[in-house]
């Protein structure tokens, strides 16, 4: 068993990003905040499937040339070979969830 507080972890760019609360060996998972106006960045994994579940805030998911509306209690899932980019908009915030399966750290690939 392994036991972690969400405060004692930090977020990819300070007060904002993803914050991994499990990294391996099976699956990486962890929390997401978007502060309003910015996004994770476009990327896709070779190997990988993601899942977001949508906790709080509105946002967007670019992916594949669609634009897909996100708000809470929204979940999905990406296949392998997936582009995808989460967003939020200036007039908002998005939290989340998400986990990555398997657990490949070197299977990002930045578009």
């Amino acid at each position: 068993m392994e036991l972690v507080r969400e405060e004692d972890k930090t977020y990819r760019f300070g007060d904002w990003g993803i914050k991994y609360l499990f990294r391996g060996p099976r699956i990486d998972w962890g929390v997401f905040y978007l502060k309003p106006g910015t996004n994770l960045g476009a990327h896709y994994h070779n190997q990988v499937e993601e899942t977001f579940f949508i906790l709080e805030g509105k946002g967007f998911l670019k992916t594949e040339g669609q634009e897909i509306t996100l708000e809470r209690g929204c979940a999905l899932h990406l296949n392998p070979g997936e582009k995808h980019d989460l967003y939020a908009p200036v007039d908002s915030f998005l939290r989340g969830i998400f986990i990555k399966s398997p657990y490949l750290p070197e299977d990002k690939v930045d578009c």
